[in-house]
């Protein structure tokens, strides 16, 4: 991002990514609890203003050096107050803009999956293989590839089980962590605007789609 914050610090409307994306996961009455892995030297959650999810969120200062590192030190952190066979979401702090149909579709859909799934949209894009000298190599099939998103659900015990197995650096996620169990968790339609923002640009397509988002009334 080139930026002088964290990227979940920067703000849209005043308040930053993290408040954005914390926000319809708290809204939700289907979630019990939204626990959130920060960094151990984390210096800028406690001057934000988090009253809006009083009661409903939690910060845990326990996050490790890579995704799969934090996600497994939260689970642990908070393995007193979640039972084995409880539903467990992770979700990106730089994905601002999930939306209260995209939860609707992810409960429905794993309703009865004992693997677990997770949000995601079919490939739209043609994809090029790059050489060292970003030259086209070549063009890769696109047919029945997804993107993925967060969150992504599955049982706790099932979870930590697939973390504590994984090798740290080949997990970009948590589905494939649960893939290297053998196991095959089941894609649920996202939607592209849960965008990650990882570029400057993606801020600005991401304070398009709130506004958009609050100026018709879409949060319930």
């Amino acid at each position: 991002m080139g930026a002088s914050l964290p990227k979940q610090y920067l703000e849209i409307g005043g308040r930053p990514l993290l408040h954005h994306a914390l926000r319809t996961l708290c809204r939700d009455p289907r979630i019990e609890h939204v626990f959130v892995v920060l960094a151990a030297q984390d210096e800028h959650h406690a001057s934000c203003d988090w009253r809006e999810f009083a009661g409903r969120a939690t910060p845990l200062h326990c996050g490790g050096t890579t995704r799969a590192a934090s996600v497994f030190n939260g689970l642990m952190a908070v393995r007193g107050a979640v039972d084995a066979e409880d539903w467990v979401l992770v979700h990106d702090a730089a994905r601002p803009c999930l939306g209260a149909a995209e939860l609707d579709r992810l409960f429905a859909g794993l309703a009865q999956e004992d693997a677990g799934g997770l949000l995601a949209v079919p490939v739209a894009d043609t994809l090029k293989r790059a050489g060292p000298d970003t030259r086209a190599e070549g063009t890769a099939p696109r047919a029945d590839l997804w993107a993925a998103q967060t969150p992504q659900m599955f049982r706790y015990r099932l979870l930590v089980e697939a973390l504590r197995r994984a090798a740290p650096e080949a997990m970009t996620d948590e589905a494939s962590a649960i893939e290297a169990l053998g196991l095959r968790p089941r894609l649920i339609m996202g939607d592209p605007r849960n965008l990650k923002v990882t570029y400057p640009e993606d801020l600005a397509l991401a304070r398009l789609i709130l506004q958009a988002r609050e100026a018709a009334d879409e949060w319930r």
